[in-house]
């Protein structure tokens, strides 16, 4: 399994932190996000990622290198203008494979990826969201599902929905050919749900991110209720 991880973004929500450092660089319990990130994609299966980078790459890079530190294989796709979250994975295209993973930079995922890798391998839809019944209680809800479709997407949020984009989706490579250049992952999710191409997946547990100071801490704290080290790895 490959995930493409959007980890280009300024974090300028989490200020002062990301003045001299990129968002996914952000140390959580002693060690920077992105090596929990990782660790965890590894642990559920994942074996290649491409991170898609813009703001501070190189600090990135520098730390994450091939990726054999953590068992993985990683490639970079480095953005030198802002294209937007879809834009961004256009920008990899040649790095990427018939089936891939889109993973937000700033989230941490508790799902079992290989469940739902495999419900949608064997569905001949273009695209996957998985969402969480989250009836407005982490964040406004965004989604709304029918007969196992995403039927409307409201990045903003709608609170007639129940539904909140879990931060992780599934494309078929073919997707990428309704990408402008520019373009971002709810303009992408309109033409699919338009086409009836967006399968949704529910999932059972909340995620977690890092793109806010509250978020930080609710994951500090999921860290530490699962017994994970400061120094990486189970206590």
């Amino acid at each position: 399994m490959q995930a493409a991880i959007l980890a280009g973004g300024l974090g300028t929500r989490i200020r002062p932190l990301t003045e001299y450092i990129p968002k996914s660089m952000v140390p959580v319990k002693g060690r920077p996000f992105i090596d929990h990130q990782l660790e965890m994609m590894k642990k559920k299966g994942v074996d290649s990622i491409v991170l898609c980078l813009g703001h501070m790459h190189e600090k990135v890079t520098a730390h994450c290198g091939d990726g054999s530190r953590y068992g993985l294989e990683i490639k970079y796709s480095i953005e030198h203008e802002p294209l937007g979250t879809a834009g961004a994975i256009k920008n990899a295209e040649n790095l990427l494979r018939n089936m891939f993973f889109v993973v937000y930079g700033d989230s941490y995922l508790t799902a079992d990826l290989r469940e739902v890798f495999e419900h949608f391998s064997r569905r001949d839809k273009l695209a996957l969201n998985a969402v969480y019944r989250n009836k407005n209680m982490i964040e406004r809800s965004n989604i709304s599902i029918r007969n196992g479709f995403v039927a409307e997407y409201d990045k903003k949020g709608n609170s007639n929905f129940e539904y909140i984009d879990y931060g992780l989706s599934i494309l078929r490579k073919e997707a990428l050919a309704l990408v402008k250049r520019k373009m971002s992952l709810e303009e992408l999710f309109g033409k699919l749900i338009g086409r009836k191409e967006l399968l949704a997946f529910e999932v059972p547990d909340r995620f977690y991110e890092i793109g806010s100071f509250k978020g930080i801490n609710e994951f500090e704290s999921y860290l530490n209720s699962a017994g994970i080290a400061d120094a990486g790895g189970v206590t």
